[in-house]
């Protein structure tokens, strides 16, 4: 069979593994806003860490390994940064593992800590307090899905400019921002 054929094979897998588990994240995030219910919101962080270690976490490094032998082999490896919607590509999805394994998952592994910590005391406390109003974790979280829309659109239309990146990117951030400012006055969280 076709090496080029199994990477590309490969390299899907990993968008849908990736893409699932980036929804699930934001669906138990959203859950974990609605609720006042200390267990239940204990409950929706622990499912946002089964899916980025479920289905994020794979899915990022299936589709590391995928895309950079499909560089090496198929664009003469450093050579893609002359390609535009190539570079792109690889330029935001560096960005979003960076990203989202030093702030947003590291983040949500310390909501996590102190939501078992706060059940344990039977009450919200107010480090897990402090940490669900944390702006910087929230935006790097809304900030997920929009790159990755971005992502996908730079492999879908493989502009042959730099244009298509820099007006998406920064729609993307436009949409996070306001995903950021929007939800948490939506559901004020307080607990109970």
């Amino acid at each position: 069979m076709d090496t080029y054929l199994l990477l590309r094979f490969a390299h899907l897998l990993g968008f849908m593994l990736i893409s699932a588990g980036l929804i699930g994240v934001f669906v138990a995030d959203m859950r974990s806003r609605q609720v006042r219910d200390l267990k239940l919101f204990a409950q929706a962080v622990t499912l946002i860490a089964v899916f980025y270690d479920g289905l994020v976490v794979p899915g990022a490094l299936l589709l590391l390994g995928s895309g950079a032998w499909l560089i090496i082999s198929h664009y003469d490896g450093w050579s893609f940064l002359t390609v535009p919607w190539l570079a792109g590509m690889v330029f935001l999805f560096a960005f979003e593992f960076i990203e989202g394994n030093t702030i947003t998952r590291i983040y949500f592994l310390r909501l996590r800590r102190l939501a078992r910590e706060a059940l344990a005391a039977g009450r919200v406390t107010p480090e897990l307090a402090r940490a669900r109003g944390e702006q910087l974790a929230s935006f790097t979280h809304f900030l997920d899905i929009p790159i990755l829309v971005v992502i996908v659109s730079l492999g879908a239309l493989r502009p042959s400019d730099w244009t298509q990146f820099f007006v998406a990117t920064a729609l993307a951030i436009a949409a996070a921002s306001l995903l950021n400012y929007v939800i948490p006055r939506m559901y004020p969280w307080g607990g109970e």
